[in-house]
């Protein structure tokens, strides 16, 4: 195994957090459950992974501690399936420093920006 951090977040639900996170294309790897309740999971997309575990609450904060940023392959097919469940902060835009992106809130208000950077993305026909 090489050397990584990877962020675990603390929500208030981690079985609604698993299935929010796997409608929007990330994959269930582990979990713990106790009493039939789901206390922690592992969830991968791609190369990254991201943990959640029990404990946490949601925010009306207009931002939270914590932000995610997801690289994407495909920016237009990350919007396309995530857009329709969450909500939006901001619309795709290009960046500044080169990354194509977009940014939504996930069920418990945090912030996920998706970004593909901008020289891998097709030229327009």
């Amino acid at each position: 195994m090489t050397n990584r951090a990877v962020p675990m977040i603390h929500v208030p639900d981690v079985a609604a957090a698993a299935r929010w996170y796997a409608a929007i294309g990330f994959s269930l790897e582990e979990r713990h459950e106790d009493g039939g309740e789901t206390l922690w999971a592992q969830m991968r997309f791609g190369e990254s992974i991201l943990m959640f575990n029990a404990g946490g609450s949601p925010s009306s904060a207009e931002r939270r501690e914590v932000d995610l940023y997801v690289y994407v392959a495909d920016i237009d097919e990350a919007f396309a399936r995530v857009a329709p469940l969450a909500e939006l902060v901001e619309p795709i835009q290009d960046a500044e420093y080169g990354m194509r992106e977009f940014i939504v809130r996930d069920l418990n208000r945090f912030w996920l920006t998706f970004g593909q950077p901008l020289e891998t993305r097709a030229p327009a026909a």
